[in-house]
C-alpha cells in the first residue's frame, strides 16, 4: 500500500444530517474531498464509512495522516511543525 495524498493542510468543516452515511476519502486523491470518489480504485486504500448519529458540524481530516479516522486530530498542525522545524 502506497502512502495517502495530503489532501489538504487543513480539516473539512461539514454539516452531517443524522441518519447518513458519508464516504471519507482515505487516499487523498478524490475530486470531491474529504468524500470518496473512486478515485482509490488501485491503491490499497478504501473508503472510510462515518455515520452522522446527530446532525452537527463535523471536521473531517484533510491531511491524510490523523489518528482517528475519518475524524481530524489536529495531526495536520503536528506535521507542519515538523516540517517547519527541519
Amino acid at each position: 500500500m502506497s502512502k495517502a495524498v495530503r489532501a489538504s493542510d487543513t480539516p473539512y468543516a461539514v454539516d452531517t444530517v443524522a441518519g447518513k452515511s458519508y464516504f471519507w476519502c482515505a487516499c487523498g486523491r478524490s475530486k470531491r474531498q474529504p468524500f470518496c470518489d473512486g478515485s482509490h480504485k488501485d491503491t490499497g486504500f478504501t473508503p472510510v464509512k462515518y455515520e452522522a448519529t446527530e446532525s452537527k458540524k463535523i471536521f473531517f481530516c484533510g491531511c491524510k495522516s490523523c489518528a482517528t479516522p475519518p475524524l481530524c486530530d489536529g495531526s495536520h498542525k503536528r506535521g507542519a511543525q515538523i516540517s517547519a522545524g527541519d
